[in-house]
């Protein structure tokens, strides 16, 4: 979970995500990259949405040359674990078990999918008995 775990609005994502799958990046790339998957925004409006991510701990800034660098400071696992931990905590009472159905439920896995979750599956239960032992 990033340090100051707000709500990222869909447009802070979109910017996130661009700076996972590139890394480390200035502005006008990350723009240039924004506007090839079909989002036009400003320069400026680019620019805000960083220093959005900045003070909500998700970003680094490097500010030592002319073009600043931009990197995330949370990665999406990260990310994704403390959001779903918030709802965990907010609608399960932080029982994990029924996030966990609503979402076998109410997705289709692939092969590999399942056989990854079979996999932990099985790492769980031998900790499990290493920890009854």
């Amino acid at each position: 979970m990033p340090p100051n775990s707000q709500q990222l609005s869909d447009a802070e994502s979109d910017v996130l995500k661009t700076l996972w799958r590139l890394g480390p990046s200035t502005a006008r790339q990350i723009n240039e990259d924004l506007q090839q998957q079909g989002q036009t925004w400003a320069h400026t409006t680019v620019l805000t949405l960083l220093q959005r991510l900045e003070a909500k701990q998700c970003v680094h800034i490097d500010k030592s040359s002319f073009a600043h660098i931009f990197r995330p400071a949370v990665t999406r696992d990260k990310l994704l674990r403390g959001r779903v931990t918030d709802l965990i905590e907010n609608f399960c009472d932080g029982a994990a078990s029924p996030m966990l159905q609503a979402l076998v439920k109410g997705h289709r896995f692939s092969d590999d999918e399942i056989a990854q979750f079979r996999d932990l599956l099985d790492k769980l239960e031998q900790r499990g008995k290493r920890t009854q032992d």
